[in-house]
């Protein structure tokens, strides 16, 4: 029993030091935000990796922004060798200027591989991801956007990108056709792009939460890298 205790005390203090780099920043950007900081970032560049939370997720409790997405996969053990930022939204719609004020703030102020900069969001953080990858293709490597949409005036610059749109096809929250209306036109732009459009099968608005928490949305984005 004594050792029982001695193991579980050691995996929760490894546990608590991994993640004790995850801290707020809250009065030098217009969104509070929270970041988490490799060690490694001392020594090397690091790429950023932004997550756009939901409308259920907004408000002035930066705490709510863990209750899913990528924060809660690192509270479940992921570990993602990046400079991760999560910022919260008060109300209304993601503002990429706003967003934009806090990568340059990163970028500014941490070790960072300005090749290497991935964002990605849910529901309307999908909208956000998009909306700011559309405003701002030039800033950022690739994106991911999960049960959102965009704007059909951005397709021609997001098909510049990496980016990587999925959708339940069972959402009655934000029906795929959100997505798939911003596809089109993407492809209507560069059929030959770089877009990749997933359907889950099955997927509802809730269930998609699960790719955070699986390999494949982080393979693809930290494979990506521009020039």
């Amino acid at each position: 029993m004594k050792l029982n205790h001695i193991t579980t005390f050691f995996f929760l203090f490894t546990f608590f030091v991994g993640f004790s780099q995850l801290k707020t920043i809250t009065d030098k950007t217009t969104y509070p935000f929270w970041i988490h900081v490799p060690e490694a970032e001392k020594t090397e560049k690091q790429p950023i990796l932004i997550f756009l939370h939901g409308r259920s997720l907004s408000g002035t409790d930066l705490n709510r922004v863990k209750r899913y997405g990528v924060l809660r996969a690192m509270e479940r053990g992921r570990e993602i060798s990046a400079i991760v930022v999560a910022p919260q939204l008060a109300k209304g719609s993601w503002n990429p200027d706003k967003v934009l004020e806090i990568l340059e703030f990163v970028q500014k102020n941490y070790n960072t591989d300005t090749t290497r900069i991935y964002v990605c969001g849910m529901s309307l953080g999908g909208y956000g991801t998009l909306h700011f990858a559309g405003k701002y293709a030039d800033k950022i490597t690739a994106a991911v956007a999960i049960c959102g949409g965009g704007y059909v005036k951005d397709a021609c610059t997001l098909s510049t990108i990496p980016l990587w749109i999925q959708h339940g096809d069972n959402d009655f929250i934000v029906p795929i056709s959100e997505s798939k209306i911003v596809v089109d036109a993407i492809k209507k732009c560069d059929d030959n792009g770089k877009l990749i459009f997933s359907v889950i099968n099955g997927g509802n608005h809730g269930s998609v939460e699960r790719l955070f928490h699986q390999d494949a949305m982080y393979d693809w984005l930290f494979q990506q890298k521009r020039n």
